[in-house]
C-alpha cells in the first residue's frame, strides 16, 4: 500500500502537456507547474495572438509571464529518479490518425485524438487535457461537444461570438452580438428551439420520405414483374412470327419448285413432240434430195430408151403428203407464265405492304404498363417539391429570406460566412437542394 501511495504522489511532479516527469520545472503565476520546455511551446503558439494562457486553468496573461525555475520541484523531481521510482505509467494513448481530430494542447510531432472540443475556449481536447474542464469551477460554464475540426464555422464571422440565435427571418444562425446590431427586430430564436422545430418538421419528412419510398419500392417490384413479362412476351411473338414467316417462306418455295416442274413438264412434252416431227422431216428431205438427183440425171440422158424406161419407174413414185404441215409459234412460248409470276408478285407484295402496316401498328401499341400522363393540377401537384436556395453559394449582394427559398438583390453586403463555393465576381445562386 505504501508503494501504491507514492505512485499516486508522482501524478503531482508531471507535467500535463508532455505527460512525463518534470524537466526543468517552471512555474507560473497562476501556481501550475511545466517543464520549461512544454509551457515555452505552448506559448510560442499564443505569442501570435498576444494572449498567454494556462493549458490547465486557462487563466490569461496580457504580458508574456518570466518563466523561473521553480528548485523545490527540481529537487523533488531528481530525488524520485535517483531513487529509481519511476512516474507512474501514464493512460494508453490513442493518437490522431487521417481524419481525426487533434487534441490543440499536445506538443511533438505526434498528438493525441481529441475526445471533446471547447466552444468557450475554441479548442480540442484529449482525455488527459480535458480533465481541468471537468475538475475546475471556472470551467464548469463552457459548453463542450464531441470533437469536431470546425469549430471556426461556430463562431460569428462580425463578433468573434458563439453562434447561439437562429434568424428565422434571414434563416441563418447568429449570435447575441448580431441580434442587437443588424438582425434587429428580426425574428430569432435560440439555435435549441429553432433545432427542436427542424428536427419535428424532419420527422416529418422522414415520414413523407419514407411512405414515398414504400410506395416506389412497391411501383418498382410491379414495373420490374411487368417488364420480365414483357420480355417474355416479346420473346413468344419473336418465335412465333419466325416460325409463321418460316412456313411462309417454305409455301412459297413449294409454289416455286411446283412452277419449276411443270415448266419442265411441259418442255419435256413439247420438245419430244417437235423432235420426232424434226426425224420425219430430215427423212423426207434426204429422199426427196435423192429423187431430185435421179430426175436430174434423167433429164440429161441422150439415151432415149433408157429414158423412157427409167421415167415410167421415176414418175410412179410420188411424193409423201402424210406428214402434216407444221406451224411455229412466234418466240414467246413461256412468256406469260413469267408474266403471270410476275403478277403474282405484285399482288403478294402488295398484299404484305397492306399487312405490315397493321403488324407494325398492333406491335407499337403493345407497352409496359406505366402511370398515365397527369392532365389536372391536383395530378401534378404529386411530382411537386420544394426547392431550396443554398446559402453558402449566394452572392453577397444576395439575401436569403422564407426558409432559403426566395432571393432578393439588396445592394448591401450581407453577413455570410467565407465558404470556397459562393460566388464573388457574379450575382448569381445557382445550387438547389430538393
Amino acid at each position: 500500500m505504501a508503494h501504491q501511495g507514492v505512485l499516486l504522489d508522482q501524478d503531482q511532479f508531471c507535467c500535463s502537456v508532455c505527460l512525463d516527469l518534470l524537466k526543468e520545472p517552471v512555474t507560473i503565476p497562476c501556481g501550475h507547474s511545466y517543464c520549461r520546455i512544454c509551457i515555452e511551446g505552448c506559448w510560442d503558439q499564443d505569442d501570435l495572438k498576444g494572449v498567454f494562457s494556462c493549458p490547465q486553468c486557462r487563466h490569461t496573461f496580457t504580458t508574456r509571464p518570466m518563466l523561473m525555475k521553480n528548485n523545490m520541484l527540481a529537487e523533488l523531481v531528481e530525488k524520485l529518479r535517483k531513487t529509481g521510482l519511476q512516474a507512474a505509467p501514464p493512460p494508453a494513448l490513442c493518437y490522431a490518425g487521417p481524419g481525426d481530430v487533434a487534441c490543440d494542447f499536445c506538443t511533438g510531432t505526434r498528438k493525441q485524438k481529441a475526445l471533446m472540443s471547447c466552444l468557450v475556449c475554441l479548442a480540442s481536447y484529449c482525455e488527459t487535457h480535458l480533465q481541468p474542464h471537468y475538475e475546475f469551477p471556472g470551467f464548469k460554464k463552457h459548453k463542450l461537444v464531441k470533437a469536431t475540426a470546425q469549430l471556426q464555422e461556430k463562431i460569428c464571422s462580425h463578433h468573434d461570438k458563439l453562434l447561439e440565435v437562429y434568424c428565422r427571418t434571414d434563416q441563418q444562425c447568429i449570435c447575441y452580438q448580431c441580434v442587437m446590431d443588424e438582425h434587429k427586430g428580426h425574428d430569432t430564436v435560440s439555435a435549441a428551439a429553432e433545432r427542436t422545430e427542424k428536427q419535428r418538421q424532419l420527422g416529418m419528412s422522414q415520414q413523407k420520405v419514407q411512405q414515398r419510398f414504400q410506395e416506389r419500392e412497391k411501383e418498382l417490384k410491379e414495373l420490374q414483374q411487368a417488364v420480365e413479362s414483357f420480355k417474355r412476351s416479346a420473346q413468344s411473338a419473336v418465335e412465333d412470327s419466325d416460325q409463321i414467316f418460316t412456313e411462309l417462306i417454305r409455301s412459297i418455295e413449294r409454289r416455286s419448285s411446283e412452277v419449276k416442274e411443270l415448266i419442265r413438264a411441259q418442255e419435256k412434252a413439247q420438245v419430244s413432240q417437235a423432235e420426232g416431227l424434226l426425224d420425219q422431216l430430215k427423212q423426207e428431205i434426204a429422199e426427196l434430195r435423192k429423187r431430185s438427183t435421179e430426175l436430174d440425171q434423167l433429164s440429161h440422158t441422150e439415151d432415149h430408151i433408157h429414158f423412157l424406161q427409167r421415167y415410167q419407174s421415176l414418175s410412179s413414185i410420188s411424193v409423201s403428203s402424210d406428214l402434216p404441215s407444221i406451224v411455229v409459234r412466234p418466240l414467246q412460248y413461256f412468256g406469260d407464265v413469267s408474266k403471270t409470276v410476275s403478277e403474282l408478285r405484285e399482288k403478294l407484295e402488295d398484299f404484305l405492304k397492306g399487312e405490315w402496316t397493321k403488324i407494325s401498328t398492333t406491335v407499337n401499341i403493345v407497352d409496359v404498363v406505366l402511370p398515365p400522363e397527369p392532365k389536372t393540377r391536383e395530378q401534378l401537384l404529386q411530382y411537386s417539391c420544394h426547392l431550396t436556395l443554398d446559402p453558402n453559394t449566394a452572392y453577397t449582394y444576395l439575401s436569403l429570406s422564407e426558409g432559403n427559398r426566395k432571393v432578393t438583390y439588396t445592394g448591401q453586403v450581407q453577413p455570410y460566412p467565407v465558404h470556397p463555393d459562393r460566388f464573388t465576381n457574379l450575382c448569381q445562386l445557382v445550387k438547389l437542394y430538393l
